[in-house]
């Protein structure tokens, strides 16, 4: 602005947000517990940037339901059909986590360590990259370590490769990759 007669002329403009409507998973507890910190920085930034944002709690895999406050996660569950109804095809979606589990919680029924689910993981992994294009998962593990786990080749088969390191290399391409999906 100027100064008018000894008054400044100050313009407000509205704050300027991404307009891309965003779903974020995240993977909490056990194996995930050392990565909390990087993930609460990066959800930050992300609700900081994003004017659509939506985000949800999962262990170790996504199955049919999901959760908003961690310490609530057996009290307070949202039913994942609910997610998949409610928010539209054009949002984004990125899940973090370090995929790492025994392969029967993503390929059984039942696998799930902490609750009896009556579909397999794979399913619900399904249906979220068949009703969002854009969708990626970032892993917190070093890259060159992924194929020692059988359940990370797993998820990321399920993720159609689109798996990416949790590292500003890796975050531009998942970024990247988002955006080309439109």
């Amino acid at each position: 602005g100027t100064a008018r007669q000894g008054w400044l002329d100050i313009r407000m403009r509205p704050e300027r947000h991404n307009a891309v409507k965003l779903l974020l998973f995240l993977d909490v507890g056990g194996s995930m517990d050392p990565w909390v910190k990087l993930c609460e920085e990066l959800f930050s930034a992300a609700t900081a940037e994003f004017k659509n944002l939506e985000f949800f709690y999962f262990h170790n895999c996504l199955y049919e339901g999901v959760w908003k406050d961690n310490r609530r996660r057996f009290q307070e569950r949202t039913p994942t059909w609910d997610v998949l109804h409610k928010f539209g095809h054009d949002y984004k979606v990125i899940f973090v986590g370090d995929a790492s589990m025994s392969p029967y919680e993503i390929s059984h029924p039942g696998g799930s360590v902490e609750h009896f689910n009556e579909e397999a993981g794979a399913a619900w992994m399904q249906r979220v990259t068949n009703t969002y294009p854009a969708t990626v998962w970032l892993n917190p593990i070093p890259e060159e370590q992924w194929g020692y786990s059988q359940s990370v080749r797993i998820i990321r088969e399920l993720m159609n490769d689109r798996m990416y390191p949790l590292t500003l290399a890796g975050l531009d391409d998942a970024m990247r990759e988002l955006s080309r999906k439109t």
